[in-house]
């Protein structure tokens, strides 16, 4: 059967996969919109929802605080607080279990774009194959802490994945590659990444689209809101306490890593600094090797790795792109390949413990040695370059492809959505 059978599937089949993914979602929502305190209840939906309230009543979006015991404020750029406007026109609880169940979705969406090559192998029974790979999925500990806080990550990792894959989405056929990017980067800046990498390949006119796409919108912002830009990019960008404590276990970059356990000061700095530079070569260059190997997905993976691991500030759930990293090292045929089964098993089965929460359980005993529990603490930041090294294992063997006349490399296997 063709791999474009997707629209003959019987029906029923979509009907039940939809069941199984918001099955397998019940433990996770269960646990963080049911039973977990209320005064901790989707804190960063609160966030938004409050800079939509903002903008509706004049409020400074950046001086306006979430309630008592949080009090935590709008961090993100002012088109981040004008999309959140619908927020603002619903009770907080309905916007909450909105804001899961739209989560739920864009995780079951990165999983139809970044496993593409194994959901299509399934022919008419795509969507028990959707389902089952979706459902591993929604415990990963980055993506139940995304479902947690309520946070923006799932969808900033699927406007990446459907800008950058091959081939290109049905939906986006007019759309020119960059545009999500740049969107993206207006929302939050961390998929700047993405136009490093564009600059190291060489794609001039995907990383113009994106810089262009989101100077326009800053712009564009400037001129609807400009008390609003003028209070974030000349003010609250530069405060870092807005952020939270980076030293926390739940900063798992590697500037957090060496704050909890490098040299302080201007050692550490420099430390740092050589480090970033040092895994920054190697991430781009792999995801060069991915680009000329005309492997979209795994080309994500490794530069969604670099945004979390060079940022000097990675919360847990920005490791939402270890989705997409786990269907970069299944490929299209784990079977034949057993380098590449494993390593998608053992990345999702590393991924599916808490192990940083565990090292704090671990080092709040005073008679336990303090090295295992350090090592736990920072699991997620090992986790991260393991699975860099593993995508750097599991493809170096495979050849390039050839290019086609607009530039764009050949995919593996050509599929519709």
């Amino acid at each position: 059967m063709s791999t474009r059978a997707a629209g003959v599937v019987p029906w029923h089949r979509w009907l039940l996969a939809a069941g199984l993914i918001a099955l397998a979602s019940l433990p996770v929502v269960l646990r963080y919109l049911v039973f977990w305190p209320m005064d901790q209840w989707q804190v960063d939906v609160e966030v938004y929802r409050e800079a939509g309230v903002s903008i509706l009543t004049g409020r400074p979006i950046y001086s306006a605080l979430t309630e008592s015991p949080q009090l935590l404020p709008f961090t993100y750029p002012p088109f981040a607080a004008l999309l959140s406007i619908p927020l603002a026109f619903m009770p907080f609880a309905a916007a909450g279990w909105l804001w899961t169940a739209l989560q739920v979705l864009a995780t079951t969406a990165i999983v139809w774009y970044a496993g593409y090559r194994l959901i299509h192998r399934a022919d008419g029974w795509m969507p028990l194959a959707l389902a089952a790979l979706t459902a591993p999925m929604l415990w990963l500990h980055p993506v139940s802490d995304g479902i947690r806080f309520g946070q923006v990550n799932a969808f900033i990792v699927l406007a990446c994945l459907m800008d950058l894959r091959s081939p290109r989405p049905g939906v986006l056929r007019h759309v020119p590659r960059g545009v999500l990017v740049g969107l993206a980067m207006a929302v939050k800046l961390t998929p700047g990444v993405f136009v490093v990498h564009f600059l190291v390949t060489r794609r001039w006119r995907e990383a113009a689209t994106a810089v262009g796409t989101a100077v326009a919108v800053t712009l564009g912002m400037w001129v609807l809101m400009p008390h609003a830009s003028f209070a974030f990019w000349g003010g609250a960008l530069q405060d870092p306490a807005r952020l939270g404590p980076n030293m926390g276990t739940s900063n798992q970059s590697l500037r957090g890593l060496l704050l909890r356990i490098g040299p302080e000061g201007m050692p550490g700095t420099v430390i740092w600094l050589v480090l970033v530079a040092v895994v920054g070569w190697l991430g781009f260059a792999l995801a060069r090797r991915l680009y000329l190997q005309g492997d979209s997905i795994g080309e994500v993976a490794a530069v969604g790795l670099m945004a979390c691991l060079l940022s000097p500030v990675a919360w847990i759930h920005h490791f939402h792109w270890i989705v997409v990293v786990i269907f970069a090292l299944l490929g299209a045929d784990p079977l034949r390949d057993r380098r590449r089964l494993w390593a998608g098993l053992g990345v999702t089965a590393f991924f599916l413990c808490r192990l940083p929460w565990w090292g704090i359980s671990w080092l709040n005993q005073p008679t336990w040695p303090e090295l295992p529990g350090r090592l736990l603490q920072n699991a997620d930041v090992a986790g991260a370059l393991a699975a860099l090294a593993l995508l750097w294992w599991v493809t170096r063997d495979e050849p390039a492809e050839p290019a086609e006349p607009n530039g764009q490399r050949t995919p593996a296997i050509s599929s519709a959505e």
